[in-house]
């Protein structure tokens, strides 16, 4: 889960660096992120967007259906990462 606007680096540089390391994660961006923005780069392959603002409630809920979408055998979601043989987060120099 991340915000897009974020002090050093936007949620959009984020998801970058983590999918040019490979890294397969779901993301749920908190944002007020343009669609074009998201058209610009599909690349992201965010797993959902939370307008700003939200409740918790909506948080959970979003990452409930998420965390069920990944863990379905229909979707096809690149293989989970070996995370003992990973980077660790500051291996990724953000």
């Amino acid at each position: 889960i991340t915000d897009n606007n974020m002090p050093k680096l936007t949620g959009v540089e984020l998801v970058r660096k983590l999918r040019s390391a490979r890294m397969a994660l779901p993301v749920v961006m908190a944002a007020e992120l343009p669609m074009h923005e998201l058209a610009r780069n599909p690349s992201l392959q965010l797993a959902a967007l939370l307008p700003k603002p939200f409740y918790v409630h909506q948080l959970l809920e979003t990452v409930k259906v998420v965390l069920r979408a990944t863990a379905s055998p229909r979707e096809q979601v690149l293989p989970r990462p070996n995370w003992r043989s990973q980077l660790a987060a500051g291996g990724l120099r953000l």
